[in-house]
């Protein structure tokens, strides 16, 4: 038995609009009563071999997909800005002024453990990369800025850095106050509140502070 024309139009676009593979009873409910439903599916599987798009069984389930053999050119590869989370910039601007620091340095200055991912996040972007091992029991690794770092930042060198307002303008410094994200590193409690935040977070984080801003923290 041949497929109806009109039926296997009407599969045809049910396959190609359906948001998913269609199962065969989902089909034929759509067909007239006597309608040769595998007759309609293998016409149209003949019809769409050798073309661009194919029609193929999907777990059970009928529907459209692109050649197999033309994967490789079809397949799109683009770059995604991930915007990196605190921890991480946190990270970054002290391995930038410390370097070479290790993990626990890391952590001393932040008064905070650091988790992998921050590392991992700068590692991705090729801002950071391992530098040599301390000669200190256990020889832990220490971590430097890399050259991407240096031409994603603009920076003819590491003598370039800016300072902490310079930081505070372009978001590398966080605008919040320090005491609500870094924590003492003697005994675990929020530090107190100081009337100027940001030099209390540069401080904190182990940043310069602008001359002024050194002054304004040593009236306290």
């Amino acid at each position: 038995m041949t497929a109806d024309p009109d039926d296997l139009r009407l599969v045809e676009a049910m396959l190609f609009a359906a948001t998913e593979p269609l199962e065969e009873a989902v089909i034929g409910s759509r067909l007239p009563e006597g309608a040769d439903l595998q007759a309609i599916l293998a016409a149209l599987a003949r019809h769409y071999e050798g073309r661009g798009v194919n029609l193929v069984r999907v777990a059970g389930k009928w529907a459209f997909r692109t050649a197999a053999d033309l994967a490789p050119r079809l397949r799109v590869e683009r770059a995604v800005t991930r915007r990196p989370s605190r921890a991480a910039v946190e990270t970054l601007a002290i391995i930038a002024y410390h370097q070479p620091v290790t993990r626990a340095e890391i952590e001393e200055i932040r008064g905070v453990s650091l988790s992998r991912g921050a590392l991992d996040t700068l590692l991705e972007a090729g801002w950071i990369r391992p530098g040599r091992r301390r000669k200190t029991p256990g020889r832990p690794v220490t971590w430097v800025t890399t050259d991407a770092f240096l031409e994603h930042f603009g920076l003819a060198g590491l003598e370039d850095l800016p300072g902490a307002e310079e930081l505070k303008a372009a978001g590398l410094l966080d605008p919040r106050p320090a005491s609500s994200i870094i924590r003492s590193k003697e005994d675990g409690a929020p530090l107190p509140e100081s009337p100027d935040d940001e030099a209390d977070q540069a401080e904190a984080l182990g940043l310069p502070l602008e001359p002024e801003e050194a002054d304004r923290s040593g009236e306290d």
